[in-house]
């Protein structure tokens, strides 16, 4: 199943992909189809996307009745036109932090040690940091560049994994239970502040809109392939990145093991596993993003995500 977050006028609400053109809204799908005796009738009404995660099995097949139904045309009124409604990130408001893994992919940690001067050398164990939930921002939606700000913002194409059942602890064996989908994640990171505060991450990866997300989440099932995918990143048409997601240095088993030591992960959270080369700043010479420039991520069997980034001016904001 696929799962979506669109704008609506009660605010964010969840959607499940019936085909190419229609979603069925998940809390009118679900009292629709109570009405008709298609699901328990002590079945809730999700909203969010979150929602139906944290329902588990009972929820997800729950979906899938309502997704048989609308496909066979029985739940017509809970039927939107996808093509008419603004796509979100499937999780809007993340409740934490993403996570998120650096130097994942060996031809990365090549052009990187490169770009930097620095001894190529595979990590040992997997680089972690985080990105706020402020940073997140949908399909379609402009990421910002301020020059006062930083003038060396830079892309990364990513696989998202979202996790469905909580864990502490968690063996690599048995990571996969713990996994309700995937999606994409774009890393836009802000290359002069990173490095300038001390090197660590934080502040270069966690500027507002430096983490869109989507267009959807695809469940497991649907996405059991975790070697062939391609992953690949184009810049207004031209190819940057490009590699299968089996490439990644520690695998996606290992790098739950390892974020879950002594740390609980709980439904709905999300991990970016990292990227592979090609990216802006590892360029002879340096290529970051420009005003206007149009990024189109795409993993095969997810679908694509395209932010514009659009220059803005500096200002005092509460929002």
């Amino acid at each position: 199943m696929r799962f979506v977050a669109y704008r609506s006028d009660q605010g964010p609400r969840c959607g499940l992909v019936v085909d190419d053109k229609t979603i069925v809204d998940s809390s009118d799908g679900f009292a629709a189809a109570r009405e008709k005796g298609l699901i328990e009738a002590d079945a809730g009404d999700p909203i969010r996307v979150e929602d139906i995660i944290a329902g588990g099995n009972a929820s997800l097949s729950n979906c899938q009745a309502i997704l048989s139904a609308a496909r066979n045309g029985d739940l017509a009124d809970a039927c939107v036109a996808s093509g008419g409604v603004a796509l979100l990130a499937p999780i809007p408001r993340p409740a934490k932090n993403v996570f998120c893994v650096g130097s994942n992919y060996r031809a990365h940690v090549t052009e990187s040690s490169r770009a930097q001067a620095k001894e190529d050398k595979t990590p040992e164990y997997p680089v972690f940091f985080t990105k706020p939930p402020t940073a997140v921002i949908g399909p379609g939606d402009a990421i910002r560049l301020d020059p006062a700000v930083s003038d060396k913002m830079d892309y990364e194409v990513e696989l998202g994994v979202v996790i469905g059942k909580p864990g502490r602890n968690i063996r690599a064996a048995d990571a996969i239970q713990h996994i309700f989908g995937f999606t994409i994640v774009n890393d836009v990171t802000a290359r002069d502040l990173q490095r300038r505060h001390g090197g660590q991450f934080l502040k270069g990866k966690g500027l507002d809109t430096c983490c869109p997300m989507g267009p959807a989440i695809v469940t497991i099932d649907e996405f059991p392939d975790l070697e062939t995918p391609r992953i690949s990143l184009s810049i207004n048409g031209e190819p940057r990145q490009d590699s299968q997601i089996g490439n990644m240095i520690f695998p996606i088993a290992r790098l739950l093991e390892s974020l879950s030591e002594g740390l609980t992960l709980e439904p709905g959270d999300i991990l970016a596993t990292g990227t592979p080369s090609g990216v802006g700043y590892a360029m002879n010479p340096p290529n970051f993003l420009k005003d206007g420039d149009e990024i189109t991520c795409e993993i095969e069997g997810i679908g694509q995500l395209t932010n514009v980034v659009q220059r803005v001016s500096s200002e005092v904001s509460a929002a």
